[in-house]
């Protein structure tokens, strides 16, 4: 009984990697990945479920990583602005500019709907 549950997971896994390949290297809309999920022999309401859940984990993996992105930006603008303010010698705009266009790289990945 655990092959079996084995293989049907490992099944499942292939072709959720299959789908996720098509999407994301191949650069694949999801109409066509449910295509091919179905010329690959599954019924259509489960590509449509694979591909829904595949765009779903995506925008979440994109959510994390504009998170991510905000604050390292913030934290480098900021970290700039502040040791240039302090007048230690130094300009930061290196700092301040990377940090900027961090923040606003993660704001637009965050706060984008796709």
């Amino acid at each position: 009984m655990e092959n079996q549950e084995a293989s049907s997971q490992a099944a499942v896994n292939e072709l959720y990697n299959y789908a996720a390949n098509l999407l994301v290297n191949e650069k694949k809309n999801a109409k066509d990945v449910q295509i091919a999920l179905v010329g690959k022999g599954i019924s259509e309401s489960a590509a449509y479920t694979i591909v829904y859940n595949l765009e779903a984990e995506l925008k979440n993996a994109k959510k994390e990583a504009g998170k991510k992105d905000m604050l390292y930006g913030a934290l480098w603008c900021v970290g700039g602005t502040v040791a240039t303010v302090a007048n230690i010698g130094f300009i930061f705009w290196g700092a301040i500019l990377f940090g900027g266009i961090q923040f606003i790289k993660g704001a637009v990945n965050y706060f984008s709907e796709a």
